[in-house]
């Protein structure tokens, strides 16, 4: 007789059927604890990077804010040398050691690590090209209201979202497409109603330089940010962007250092402080001085926001700014605000507005599709995390 054909004892199928159920209902409960570790484990990581990303745009918010308002501070108060203005711009980046060394501190991660040849001279040459930006900026800013200066960068969105398609293929929706026209029309409409809006003492064409000055700035800004964006998609976490940033601003500072020497800039520094600027020496380093901290602020705020998300995104985070920007040259300044510049300003709040809400509806749906993934993945307990990923982690891992 065959051993198949044995009939098992009614006791002992019993048995093994309840055996097969216990490790059901084990292995159930299993996949549910992974299933809500995971979840938690996402939960902490997102939030560790909504701190990081908040952090960023505070720098950018008061960074640039500040920055806008101490230059023109700055030219208001007869200081006159464009060459300096360039170099506060990026001077403060020994500033970048502090984050660079609590980074040190507080994670395993040796500062420089994943440098290589490619990206130091990649960091070195955009440093180089982010220095004549800085040059420009200045020339418009040393001519233009703080308003007018500040519209009229908004028109780097537009520019913005060619080069990123063109460079990091971003794809054009419906969101980004309506805001960069709608900030497009504000410009415009700045640029018409702004030629009244000039210092005393201007020329026409000087309020030209400025206005073209400041319209070149945007145009390489607007390539500066895909090209960031491009480049940082091969670097693998984001204490590696602030060393990226710190040989930036060196290459930026050392373009401008050659130009201030060559048109006796440091000299001219110590003649402006003592004999040009009306409110005396102490009041012209202090504002040298917080001009070249704020700058840090703006351009690290920059790039973490362009890492954090995509180069248009940080540009539409700036573009954001401008309203603050005007309201800050018309309250400190007494800067000209009439119809035009106010229905300018609106409508680059209510391009903003439609782009953040554009951000809201495809992350929703991102979020339903991840869910709906995940409920049909097969879970695993192994090799699994015990711990959420904390801020020091998310610093240093891509995030």
């Amino acid at each position: 007789m065959e051993l198949s054909s044995v009939q098992q004892p009614p006791a002992l199928n019993q048995h093994r059927q309840e055996q097969e159920q216990d490790d059901e209902a084990a292995a159930s409960f299993s996949r549910s604890l992974v299933k809500m570790h995971d979840k938690e484990q996402e939960t902490g990581r997102n939030r560790y990077y909504m701190i990081l990303l908040g952090i960023n745009y505070m720098c950018l918010f008061v960074g640039s804010v500040s920055s806008s308002l101490l230059s023109k501070f700055y030219f208001n108060h007869k200081g006159g040398s464009r060459w300096v203005s360039t170099w506060v711009q990026s001077a403060g980046f020994p500033l970048l050691l502090f984050p660079i060394y609590l980074f040190k501190i507080c994670t395993d991660r040796k500062p420089f690590t994943g440098f290589t040849p490619k990206i130091l001279c990649l960091s070195i040459c955009i440093g180089f090209f982010l220095g004549i930006n800085n040059l420009l900026f200045s020339w418009g800013n040393s001519y233009l209201p703080v308003s007018t200066n500040s519209l009229v960068l908004s028109t780097q969105l537009a520019f913005t979202l060619i080069t990123s398609v063109i460079i990091v293929k971003q794809k054009i929706t419906f969101a980004n497409l309506n805001c960069v026209i709608l900030l497009t029309v504000s410009s415009v409409l700045l640029a018409l109603g702004s030629s009244h809006d000039k210092p005393r003492g201007l020329t026409k064409g000087k309020y030209f330089i400025g206005f073209f000055s400041t319209v070149g700035a945007g145009l390489l800004f607007a390539l500066y940010l895909p090209i960031m964006e491009k480049i940082y998609r091969k670097v693998y976490c984001y204490a590696m962007v602030v060393e990226m940033q710190l040989v930036m601003e060196m290459a930026a500072t050392a373009l401008a250092t050659v130009g201030m020497a060559a048109g006796g800039g440091f000299s001219e520094m110590k003649t402006e402080s003592i004999k040009v600027f009306d409110l005396g020496a102490k009041a012209y380093w202090l504002t040298v001085g917080f001009n070249v901290v704020t700058w840090q602020l703006c351009f690290m705020g920059t790039a973490g926001m362009v890492f954090l998300t995509t180069s248009l995104a940080g540009g539409v985070c700036m573009t954001a700014l401008m309203g603050i920007n005007v309201l800050g040259g018309v309250l400190v300044y007494g800067d000209h605000f009439g119809g035009l510049k106010a229905v300018s300003t609106l409508l680059c709040l209510w391009g903003f507005c439609s782009y953040i809400y554009g951000i809201y509806i495809k992350t929703k749906e991102q979020e339903n599709q991840m869910d709906s993934s995940n409920s049909r993945k097969k879970m695993s307990i192994d090799h699994q995390p015990h711990q959420f990923m904390e801020l020091a982690e998310v610093v240093t891992h891509n995030s």
